[in-house]
């Protein structure tokens, strides 16, 4: 293996791991809105993994735990490795036994505090109901939640299609489709994977990372259709815009203002964790990637500050810092995160040696 080969898989690596302890992290302090409360539970700052506390979200979880996101993760990166690369109906299987169906841990119901990891997302819950209650085929199954829950699971596909991002994109496209279908969700999930790509690859999150995702898309590898052309004799498309390519193109735009932000020291926000309240506390899609970006950016070599800071924003935590851990682990890679979160985390050998298993693949399409 070359030393571009090695760097690259330290880096996606990183991507995965990073996405695992951001996750953990978020258990104990999990959606404390009132950050006086989460202060008074938890401390002026949070430092490391935690416990829940009794009657809080994913009580019965231990600091280090992984909550369902990081479970399924898991699961997508144990789906990848099976077969080389990424099988939709393979993907379906898994979710389905392990996690819909499995009796080895709190069964799904339509309650939100229920299931594996003692919390259930919006989206996964619809298409557990669609799925199971109702036997609808999985293309029936997406509903129209606008978290990030699609995106925890499909970063893992950014490490192992860094420098394909034709087919990173086209998995991305088809495994978000089968929890979520709303367009805004797909763009900002595929834009997120692409910006993922291009860090393993080596890249700067700055500002001429925008750039390099439009012209992906002008490239035809990633699914968009551009309002505004690159030259002044194009005009927008219209029979562009199909089933495959969104038009909600300013999703590529949000690592480029991010970067600028954080790189403008007249738009200093202190402290960092603050960002949170500036993009907003809440689970959306548009609330949470704009903060992973700005402290990924801000943070670019320094992993420990990303994800803390990420942590004790408040709000959804858990996936600020799981997708914050992602984008800083693509950039200083595994062996730039601190041994003390990778000690912490449960399972984290079984982990490591997944991440990087699927970290040297080099995958074909798959059906």
């Amino acid at each position: 293996m070359s030393e571009y080969d090695t760097q690259q898989v330290d880096r996606a690596m990183g991507a995965i791991i990073g996405a695992f302890i951001g996750d953990a992290l978020g258990v104990g302090p999990h959606w404390y809105y009132d950050l006086a409360e989460l202060r008074r539970d938890h401390g002026d700052w949070i430092d490391g993994y935690t416990t829940p506390k009794p009657g809080h979200y994913h009580e019965g979880l231990q600091a280090g735990d992984p909550s369902q996101s990081g479970i399924i993760l898991r699961l997508t990166l144990e789906s990848l490795l099976a077969n080389q690369g990424y099988h939709q109906a393979d993907f379906c299987r898994r979710l389905e036994q392990d996690l819909f169906t499995q009796l080895d841990f709190s069964k799904l119901d339509n309650s939100a505090k229920q299931g594996p990891g003692g919390y259930t997302s919006q989206s996964i819950r619809e298409a557990w109901h669609k799925r199971v209650q109702l036997q609808y085929p999985w293309e029936k199954c997406a509903g129209p939640a606008d978290n990030t829950e699609a995106l925890e699971r499909s970063l893992s596909f950014a490490a192992c299609y860094a420098g394909q991002p034709k087919l990173l994109s086209a998995a991305v496209y088809a495994n978000t489709r089968l929890t979520q279908d709303d367009e805004m969700v797909l763009a900002h999930t595929l834009a997120f994977n692409g910006v993922l790509g291009l860090l393993i690859e080596g890249h700067a999150l700055d500002a001429a990372l925008s750039d390099k995702l439009l012209t992906q898309v002008d490239q035809g590898e990633l699914p968009f259709c551009l309002p505004s052309a690159t030259t002044v004799d194009q005009t927008f498309d219209m029979d562009d815009l199909s089933e495959t390519n969104l038009s909600c193109a300013d999703a590529l735009l949000t690592p480029a203002f991010m970067a600028k932000l954080a790189a403008n020291p007249e738009t200093r926000i202190e402290p960092a964790s603050k960002i949170a309240e500036v993009y907003g506390m809440a689970c959306s899609i548009y609330e949470l990637v704009p903060a992973a970006y700005y402290l990924a950016a801000r943070f670019n070599d320094d992993f420990e500050s990303a994800v803390l800071h990420a942590v004790n924003g408040g709000g959804h935590n858990m996936a600020r810092a799981m997708l914050t851990g992602a984008l800083v682990g693509a950039q200083v890679g595994l062996s730039g995160i601190p041994k003390r979160f990778i000690d912490g985390l449960a399972h984290s050998d079984e982990l490591l040696a997944l991440a990087k298993q699927v970290a040297e693949l080099k995958p074909e399409a798959k059906s």
